[in-house]
């Protein structure tokens, strides 16, 4: 039997969709949960794809492919210790999008 991989990629809500399209048109079952970005506090969407070690370079490949990172204007969130009044919002030019992917040996996965 070959070696099986999990897959676990973290991504913006905005690329989820494509991500998880592109996935299945390529043949690939994948699980998409919502999650919480810690920095910008925006919805993300973690992503599970079991997979065998041949198919590895082909998940990787549509990840970096659907979750380009970019740049975009957000209004910070204040600080929760400081008056709210002394606080300037004026909005910030950050990189967001890419992926946070990580990679596991799994020692058995089942398909029921």
């Amino acid at each position: 039997m070959a070696g099986i991989k999990l897959v676990l990629a973290i991504v913006q809500e905005k690329d989820a969709g494509r991500l998880i399209d592109a996935i299945t048109e390529d043949g690939i079952q994948a699980t998409m949960l919502a999650s919480t970005g810690g920095f910008l506090r925006e919805g993300n969407s973690t992503i599970l794809v079991g997979i065998e070690d041949h198919q590895l370079t082909q998940v990787l490949a549509t990840i970096q492919k659907c979750c380009q990172r970019r740049e975009q204007y957000v209004s910070p969130m204040p600080p929760a210790v400081e008056p709210v009044d002394s606080y300037v919002t004026y909005p910030v030019k950050v990189e967001v999008g890419g992926a946070i992917v990580f990679v596991m040996q799994v020692e058995r996965m089942e398909r029921f």
